[in-house]
């Protein structure tokens, strides 16, 4: 594992730190991070950022992890970001190096995810001429970043980083960009590094409006059938347990989007799952049937809500919470906007907080959740893919932090694995990422050494990161790698199947290479399951081993997932299973 080689103490690293030296841009690149707290940078060197990596050279007080592709850094970054709620950092060279971030960048501001990405660029004395390894990362990233800056004076790099993080860790979060021309990190100025930042026209609404909330509460106080939809608003604000007393104060069932899953306990009774395209039959029905909708960190994205001018019909008014006003209405039309900090807003709310009328909605929706669980036609003879989840869900007994790919085994992980803390789910929710699970997984795995990560993929999306198995094996980072083996792009085969009448166009895998070879090939013990019992005695033989792991489940081609709601359909229109 990457650890922090230095003994010095806090105050004696932040004494040396500021020193008000004559430094190189790249010295007080390095300084500044060390000073915003940050312990471990992702990255991959080349030519406009080579002064960067030369000041890293013997600095026992800075860790930094090689990467095997700049991609597999900033998703490492995010992994770090989503499982600690401290900013994330990468770096990339110019060109090339930091075009192959922006999927990163997408993916990352899609999730409100607070990250620093550095990129060199060309000096400035040639920007604009089409010099080596030159691209406008600015403006490229321009639509898929909170702010981003070029550096074009030594002297201002230290604001800069310190305004950086600032913007990226509040209000809604999100990645800021920072390029450094060469000749930038090779200039010396005197380093002083700012206390505060003060950013004319940046000042989002943390406190919210009081009569709003009021406004709510009266609303929730007459409501005989309120609903909460639960987003990942609840898990960035660390708001979790603020969520659960204000659930327990009003009596409101609670449905968690993907990225707010964790956010509420899967075990509590008011639970009802994930609702959308993949949600239960539970959240589903419970959001069509609803007197009084409210959304908490959530933005109403089309997977939740589908047909969107038929989605909770029955809803007399909708209150929408969350820290970007530009997100309410945005969707659907709300009654109540409550804009500000969830935490903030569930606190004050939480005061005066009273029960809506609901105890016989809630018999109703538990009754709904009862007779309607998630199900799948297990079987003896092939591996289905939901016990496999199950079976970790049940050795890891719901504590470990899960990372996902996306695609099938993404929704069946979210379907099949009760989480019981928020940040313990790392996924692409808003752009959807292959390649995104197993580097995020390493990024989370060092910045939570003491915990089990489980990363889990299908055999395409590994197939778009496996490079980073080298670092898994180098670095001795523990993280135990579930390829669920279908050999077929999954879910577009379903979507081939379901909505285009088997019509099988360009999924076929069958040419994926062994995955155990593979990860033996990087120095990364290797494992492989068929049936039950192989599954079983591999998966425990993965979790009594220290360091890295991958087990290939080897599965049914043709399972899907269920439910399903396909598009231009209302979330309460829901194939249950392969019988329909």
């Amino acid at each position: 594992m990457i650890v922090q080689t230095t003994q010095k103490s806090k105050e004696q690293l932040r004494e040396e730190l500021l020193k008000p030296d004559v430094i190189t841009g790249s010295e007080m690149l390095l300084r500044s991070l060390l000073l915003e707290g940050v312990d471990c940078v992702f990255g991959y060197p080349g030519g406009a950022v080579l002064y960067i990596y030369d000041a890293m050279h013997g600095n026992p007080d800075f860790n930094h992890l090689l990467t095997r592709h700049e991609q597999g850094a900033i998703h490492a970054a995010d992994g770090y970001a989503r499982s600690t709620g401290k900013v994330g950092v990468c770096i990339a060279t110019s060109g090339p190096g930091a075009t192959n971030l922006v999927t990163g960048i997408a993916t990352a501001y899609m999730d409100s995810v607070p990250l620093v990405v550095i990129t060199g660029n060309v000096a400035t004395t040639v920007i604009g001429t089409d010099a080596f390894q030159e691209a406008d990362i600015t403006g490229i990233t321009m639509p898929i970043t909170k702010h981003s800056y070029l550096v074009r004076d030594v002297k201002d790099l230290p604001r800069i980083i310190k305004e950086a993080f600032h913007i990226a860790s509040t209000g809604r979060k999100g990645p800021v960009l920072i390029d450094i021309p060469k000749d930038v990190s090779n200039a010396a100025a005197p380093f002083s590094y700012p206390d505060k930042v003060d950013i004319r026209g940046y000042h989002p609404t943390v406190q919210p409006n009081k009569l709003q909330v009021d406004r709510m509460l009266e609303a929730i106080a007459a409501s005989e059938r309120p609903m909460i939809i639960a987003g990942g608003g609840v898990v960035y604000a660390n708001a979790a347990e603020e969520l659960m007393e204000f659930v327990r104060k009003t009596r409101i069932p609670v449905t968690t989007t993907l990225l707010g899953l964790g956010g509420f306990p899967s075990a509590d009774d008011l639970w009802l799952g994930m609702p959308g395209m993949h949600g239960t039959y539970a959240a589903n029905m419970a959001l069509q049937n609803c007197d009084l909708l409210i959304g908490i960190g959530a933005r109403f994205d089309d997977r939740v809500t589908m047909k969107v001018d038929g989605f909770a019909p029955k809803a007399k008014k909708i209150v929408h919470i969350d820290v970007d006003p530009a997100e309410i209405g945005k969707i659907v039309e709300t009654a109540i906007p409550v804009v500000g900090d969830i935490k903030a807003v569930l606190q004050l709310a939480n005061q005066k907080a009273k029960a809506a009328k609901s105890e016989s909605w809630i018999a109703e929706v538990i009754e709904l959740k009862r007779n309607n669980p998630l199900k799948y036609n297990d079987s003896e003879t092939e591996l289905k893919p939901q016990y496999v989840i199950e079976m970790i869900h049940e050795t890891t007994k719901g504590d470990a932090i899960v990372t996902t790919d996306v695609g099938q085994h993404q929704m069946w992980a979210a379907q099949f694995y009760k989480f019981n803390k928020p940040r313990s789910w790392i996924t692409s929710g808003g752009l959807g990422t292959m390649g995104f699970g197993f580097p995020s997984a390493i990024g989370a795995q060092v910045a939570n050494p003491d915990r089990l990560v489980v990363s889990i993929n299908g055999d395409g999306g590994m197939q778009m990161c496996s490079q980073e198995l080298a670092i898994c094996a180098i670095n001795k980072i523990p993280v135990k790698i579930v390829v669920i083996n279908n050999q077929v792009l999954g879910m577009v085969r379903q979507w081939q199947e379901i909505i285009y009448d088997n019509r099988y166009s360009h999924i076929d895998l069958a040419g994926s290479p062994d995955f155990v070879k593979l990860a033996e090939a990087y120095g990364v013990k290797g494992l492989r399951a068929t049936n039950k019992e192989e599954a079983r005695r591999a998966w425990q033989e993965a979790l009594d081993t220290p360091g890295p792991v991958l087990v290939e489940f080897v599965v049914r081609k043709h399972e899907n997932v269920f439910p399903m709601v396909t598009q231009g359909s209302t979330i309460d229109q829901m194939i249950l299973g392969d019988s329909e």
